[in-house]
């Protein structure tokens, strides 16, 4: 009996709502409900006394809402706008000059989203596609180029919480100011373009890594050196992967996926005639590697007759850079594959929005199932498509990105699957016109026509949004996923590759999804905490790195000279003079002084040469061994990693050392330092700052650091006071020199350096590490004396040095750790 009952209700309610006016006629309404109005009247009247004057208390600018300023601004910029939009329009015809603000055009600018380049300011530089979103919330800084975002504002601190969303969160960047070169030509000739200028070498690796490489599969990480002779300088850590392609697959290989735009056809059984490859490169470098790529394509013309053209993808391409343990998880909310097929998903191709086939699309960004340095291609939906609540229902965005809109939008969706290949190809072809997404007012106007078409209203005032002149857009994006390298304590991370103008929708999809912005303050906190090296802060071997910190210290001494002379500190050496180095290692070959000896000659021992870094930084295995080598004499305690084991290709390894040697230009009587890269680690106390200097101790420092507990001067190694502001003497050709005075009591305490500090300790960081640069020769004889009549099961792989903050007295003990020692691979070239 009831469910008869309920079922008369719902009938009934179905009957009122169908007989429901859609619309209502107020004058009819107002004179068949007069008498209700009139009884309402009454009881209002009695309760205000008859007086509906509002209340001089109660009046909040009830009269004025037409004349606010906000809005007669608003009025105004918009009749400029459209002022602007009709003379651009009309500028063949009519050559009158319209008064816009600077204001306006900007604003107008920064709203605007081209295909490709950068919108600029007034002196040339370069604005990222989210600079107004950094701008409202970041510092800006004007670095090589571009206007970067520094930090957050304050201080500079906020440190610890950068490093925690690093270890329980996820962190993005926008990383768009580095810079793709693209090299089209034959396999062979692209081949010895790569080896006559890249360290490792992509011959030098093993076939399986190397056959990865060539069929693009994975990207790989070297230092780009520069071709001119006679001795080869770094220019800056760079990323280079090849368009995939398909080698002959041998017997024992398994069956893979097709790739997502190939290269041309083979030519024989062996390579591929045409083939293209980018080389990523840092904006404050770009300059000058672009500069070494078209010379060594241009020698490469030379000397074999064989074109090989370089262009450069500046403002067409963007990448971002995505890490924490919760990068998947990010990348899994975000990315929904465009094509919907029968057929079987692949991993490199399509996937579909079907319930049954996420799960595999997920899978895809799990650690377990991707390898390291891995690219995947992929085809996805525009991310404002998909619902943002799990209630909702999930087809309505899958139909929406598959519906072809009006004709008079005239807006192409390519996601069909026969133009899915096609439209990956756009990617890699330098010349193509990358298409735009579609543009924020009209995807707020179908969602507005859905909703009221689901609330069976209707709104005969909706008009069609008005749209830019540009002939098509899309709803789906194509974009390459890199696999961070697993290095050490680095948190896993992604890179994304995507056309330019599709970076603020990601942009906007990720940060809404619980992603952290960071800028390069921030970026280099997590570098130093992972024990990674940042690029320029840690290549004191490129110019970059000279350029870099040579505009820091005049922001310093701007801020110094701003401080009253009472209580203004006393000048530091900044950047650090790496050429004092030298005086340590001509006191260590002399025969009658010793490396730990506290014996000075009283005089002022000069820097040599007028570079700020004359010498080169060994970033391979080979490299290093090569070292060893040149200095057998001296027998060198250093193990590079994997050093002893013999390389697939004997010939191969012939011709790297062989390379190393010309490009290094090592021998015993040269002049040029030889650098490695340490880690810092302090033995009891101590935090070591940007430009420490790093001493040699002797075996009384060491006994004496290790084995003391108070905090008397007793148990300490010091300088004395005076000496700290002249420990460095400016000269007024502006370098600096190591002054060590006659006093007793200065030559007593006075420690040899053979390093500087590059990065200091990160506040919040779990276990607190430096990073150094010293010498490899000094390092070797330091190991040997400290390894000198000790048992071989007491020996450690890690070397005491001292460490002394430049306007700090005391000299803290720490164990320095080769990073070539430790490290997996065979090379130190991956940096943040």
């Amino acid at each position: 009996m009831a469910t008869s009952t309920n079922g008369n209700n719902k009938r009934r309610d179905v009957a009122l709502s169908s007989l429901a006016p859609r619309k209502i006629n107020v004058q009819k309404f107002s004179e068949a409900r007069a008498a209700e109005l009139e009884s309402l009247h009454s009881i209002v009247s009695d309760r205000l006394n008859k007086d509906f004057r509002s209340k001089r208390n109660k009046r909040r600018r009830t009269n004025s809402y037409n004349n606010q300023p906000a809005k007669r601004r608003y009025i105004k910029r918009q009749n400029s706008e459209s002022l602007l939009c009709r003379r651009l329009a009309s500028r063949g015809g009519d050559h009158h000059e319209t008064t816009i603000t600077r204001r306006v055009k900007r604003r107008m600018e920064l709203k605007g989203n081209p295909v490709s380049g950068f919108s600029a300011s007034g002196d040339g530089t370069k604005r990222l596609r989210t600079h107004v979103w950094h701008a409202k919330r970041f510092t800006m800084t004007k670095l090589w180029g571009f206007h970067l975002p520094l930090g957050l504002h304050g201080r500079g601190r906020g440190s610890r919480d950068v490093l925690k969303q690093s270890r329980q969160g996820v962190l993005v960047h926008d990383a768009s100011y580095i810079i793709a070169v693209q090299l089209e030509g034959p396999e062979v000739a692209l081949l010895s373009v790569l080896n006559m200028l890249l360290e490792p070498s992509p011959s030098s690796h093993s076939k399986e890594v190397f056959d990865s490489i060539l069929t693009g599969r994975s990207y790989e990480n070297a230092m780009l050196y520069n071709v001119n002779p006679p001795v080869s300088q770094a220019i800056s850590p760079v990323i280079y992967m090849w368009r995939p392609s398909e080698l002959p697959k041998r017997s024992d290989e398994e069956e893979d996926g097709d790739c997502i735009g190939t290269d041309g056809a083979f030519s024989n059984g062996d390579h591929v005639e045409f083939r293209k490859l980018w080389v990523w490169i840092h904006a404050s470098s770009f300059s000058e590697g672009y500069a070494s790529l078209q010379l060594a394509c241009q020698k490469q013309m030379n000397e074999t007759g064989v074109s090989v053209n370089c262009v450069s993808l500046e403002g067409q391409l963007a990448k971002f850079e995505i890490f924490g343990p919760k990068a998947s998880h990010l990348l899994q909310k975000t990315l929904y594959p465009a094509t919907s097929s029968s057929e079987e998903p692949s991993i490199l191709r399509k996937c579909s929005m079907e319930n049954a086939e996420v799960k595999v699309v997920t899978d895809l960004y799990k650690e377990e199932t991707i390898s390291s340095c891995a690219i995947l291609a992929q085809f996805v939906m525009d991310p404002r498509l998909i619902p943002n609540s799990p209630r909702d229902d999930s087809t309505v965005s899958v139909e929406t990105a598959k519906t072809e809109p009006t004709n008079s939008l005239e807006i192409t969706t390519r996601t069909d699957p026969e133009t899915f290949t096609e439209v990956f190809k756009c990617l890699w072809d330098a010349n193509s016109d990358l298409t735009p997404p579609e543009e924020e007012n009209v995807l707020c106007w179908e969602k507005h026509q859905n909703r009221m078409d689901s609330l069976c209203l209707e709104n005969p005032a909706a008009e069609v949004p008005k749209v830019s002149s540009r002939e098509r857009s899309s709803r789906s994006c194509p974009l390459l996923l890199l696999k961070h390298k697993k290095l050490g304590n680095a948190p896993t991370g992604w890179s994304l590759i995507l056309p330019l103008s599709w970076i603020k929708v990601f942009w906007n999809a990720f940060l809404s999804k619980g992603a952290h912005a960071i800028g390069q303050r921030e970026k280099r906190w997590v570098s130093c905490d992972a024990g990674l090296p940042f690029f320029p802060s840690d290549f004191p071997d490129c110019k970059a790195y000279s350029t870099f910190t040579l505009s820091e210290a005049a922001d310093m001494e701007e801020k110094a000279q701003r401080r009253p002379p009472a209580i203004r500190p006393f000048r530091i050496p900044f950047p650090p003079p790496w050429n004092i180095i030298h005086a340590t290692r001509s006191i260590g070959e002399s025969s009658n002084q010793n490396l730990t000896s506290n014996e000075t000659n009283g005089t002022e021992i000069s820097s040599s040469g007028g570079n700020l870094f004359d010498g080169i930084v060994a970033r391979t295995s080979d490299s290093l061994t090569t070292l060893l080598q040149t200095f057998t004499s001296d027998n060198l305690l250093l193990f590079p990693h994997d050093a002893s084991k013999p390389s697939a290709d004997a010939v191969k390894k012939t011709l790297q050392e062989d390379e190393t040697k010309v490009r290094a230009e090592i021998h015993p009587n040269s002049n040029k330092l030889c650098l490695v890269r340490v880690l810092l680690d302090a033995f009891k106390e101590g935090s070591f700052e940007e430009g420490a200097v790093v001493c040699a101790p002797s075996l009384a420092d060491i006994s004496l650091l290790k084995s003391s507990c108070s905090e008397g001067e007793d148990g300490r190694v010091t300088i004395p006071q005076s000496s700290v502001s002249s420990y460095f003497q400016e000269q007024p050709s502006g370098t600096w020199e190591l002054d060590v005075t006659e006093d007793t009591l200065t030559k007593q305490s006075h420690r040899w350096p053979i390093g500087f500090v590059t990065t200091g300790f990160v506040r919040g960081s779990k276990k607190q590490k430096a990073e150094a640069f010293c010498d490899a020769v000094l390092l070797g004889r330091l190991r040997d004396e400290q390894w000198r009549d000790k048992d071989v099961k007491r020996r450690k792989k890690e070397i005491y040095v001292l460490v002394r903050n430049l306007r700090s007295c005391a000299f803290r003990l720490a164990l320095a750790t080769i990073v070539l020692e430790q490290q997996e691979s065979s090379s130190d070239v991956y940096c943040f």
